[in-house]
């Protein structure tokens, strides 16, 4: 018989003494309401959290719920593996990050993707993006993302919507001069290369940095941010450790993607904002440097990747 996945959320860490910001963080997954997951991670030391969305009801969530609280902030998109669902109408083998149990603050849950849909093609991304474009012209709406291309999931017949969806994300984000949030999962060199072809925003984050130390020194020569996540801390991620040595620092935020990618010594277990110093403490000993400086130069960099004070 196998084990049963551990569900008891972990002990809390001891807090950070320099506040830092959760950049990337689905609040709608997590277990308990909006308040207490906010209030657990302010006695943490994290103040401040990005929400965000994945599809045209997670992201309106998002921008409901930055416009509620003040320190809640939103990033509004169609997930890669979102596009080709509404273009072919099935589903792609395994979750997305849009996929959902029970909804944070009591909201309820979303429709399985898993449970099949007729494909709209075109016609109905178009539809689909034309809402995006909508939220994002919101101000409380400080990113459209996460966007981007996920090989993993997503097979071949998938590609082109996912490609299309990527770009006219792109657009919209240079439009309304907001940031955007890259998904990049095994894609990336496809990923660099439509950036280039479209000129990235002034403002771009890789989300959950998964590349080797090369393609981050690519990505610090063009300036983008790299967001890492509590996998970070896992034993098998050394080229992301190696990555997170050579980035800049200046150019350097922390994540928790919760509920998913607990840090060590807790992976397997639910994930949530309240966590991020553990992975702060774990990046500032790749960084040798102290824990605060550490949390300075994040606190200082999110506002600065997502616009605010």
């Amino acid at each position: 018989m196998s084990a049963k996945p551990n569900d008891t959320p972990p002990p809390a860490p001891v807090p950070l003494a320099v506040p830092v910001a959760d950049s990337h963080t689905h609040l709608d997954m997590q277990s308990g309401t909006v308040e207490e997951a906010l209030e657990k991670a302010a006695k943490a030391g994290v103040t401040t959290v990005v929400q965000v969305g994945c599809d045209i009801d997670g992201s309106r969530w998002a921008a409901e719920t930055a416009a509620r609280y003040e320190n809640v902030h939103a990033a509004v998109a169609l997930h890669p593996n979102e596009a080709p669902r509404i273009v072919h109408g099935t589903p792609v083998e395994g979750a997305s990050q849009s996929e959902t149990g029970q909804g944070g603050a009591g909201t309820p849950a979303r429709r399985s993707r898993r449970a099949g849909r007729p494909g709209g093609g075109d016609a109905a991304l178009d539809e689909a993006l034309a809402e995006i474009d909508r939220l994002a012209g919101l101000e409380q709406v400080r990113a459209v993302g996460e966007t981007g291309l996920d090989h993993f999931r997503t097979g071949p017949e998938g590609i082109a919507a996912q490609e299309r969806s990527f770009r006219a994300h792109i657009e919209i984000a240079k439009r309304h001069g907001k940031a955007l949030v890259i998904h990049d999962r095994d894609a990336h060199a496809d990923v660099l290369r439509i950036l280039a072809e479209e000129g990235a925003p002034e403002r771009t984050v890789f989300h959950c940095y998964s590349g080797d130390a090369e393609m981050a020194r690519i990505c610090a020569d063009a300036g983008y941010f790299m967001s890492f996540a509590g996998n970070v801390t896992f034993k098998n991620a050394q080229p992301l450790r190696d990555a997170l040595a050579v980035a800049p620092l200046e150019l350097v935020l922390v994540e928790t993607d919760a509920p998913f990618l607990t840090p060590a010594p807790y992976r397997g277990r639910p994930n949530a904002p309240y966590l991020i110093p553990v992975t702060v403490r774990a990046m500032a000993a790749v960084r040798g440097i102290d824990e605060d400086a550490m949390s300075e130069a994040i606190a200082s960099n999110t506002a600065r990747a997502f616009d605010y004070q």
